[in-house]
């Protein structure tokens, strides 16, 4: 499998941005330099913890991406790759927006998006999981075409296999 470095990936209205290390730290930090473009929301605690957990390395696609809107350059939400695809193929990922930013399609944007980073970089399969509770992000994953895999009282996985049908990010 061939990867290469990550690199902004543009969407008809968001850009996907890889995150650097200084970058990294400032989000988790809560520290913007002067110029970090930031909605006031950014970052949520969520993106916090991730950024603490997983390494941003911008030199592979599979990374941590910040989320900004293409129209204002504001960061409002964030992407990440769990790793690198596995034995099998496999990645996983995760994703969130500041709540202004929710319910208006961009969480489904931006995972069809890294459906198609994984695609052009060798995986065969995405998955992602979410509380049971959360309909709204079951209803991101129904919509950029994973599927359900199974739940517990805690967790329903969804997949996507690389194969099917993906539309490229504008």
């Amino acid at each position: 499998m061939t990867t290469h470095a990550a690199s902004d990936v543009a969407t008809e209205r968001l850009i996907l941005h890889p995150f650097t290390a200084a970058e990294a730290r400032r989000v988790a930090n809560r520290a913007p330099a002067d110029s970090d473009a930031w909605h006031p929301e950014y970052p949520t605690a969520d993106e916090i913890d991730v950024l603490l957990l997983f390494t941003a390395d911008p030199t592979t696609p599979f990374t941590l991406y910040a989320i900004r809107e293409r129209e204002s350059g504001l960061a409002i939400g964030g992407l990440g790759f769990f790793g690198a695809p596995d034995a099998e193929g496999t990645v996983e990922i995760g994703y969130g927006l500041v709540p202004s930013a929710q319910g208006k399609g961009y969480a489904t944007e931006a995972v069809r998006a890294a459906l198609l980073i994984a695609a052009s970089n060798g995986a065969q399969r995405v998955k992602a999981d979410t509380l049971p509770v959360n309909v709204a992000s079951q209803n991101v994953m129904v919509k950029a075409g994973f599927l359900e895999q199974h739940r517990t009282d805690a967790t329903v996985y969804y997949a996507f296999e690389i194969g099917r049908e993906l539309s490229a990010p504008r």
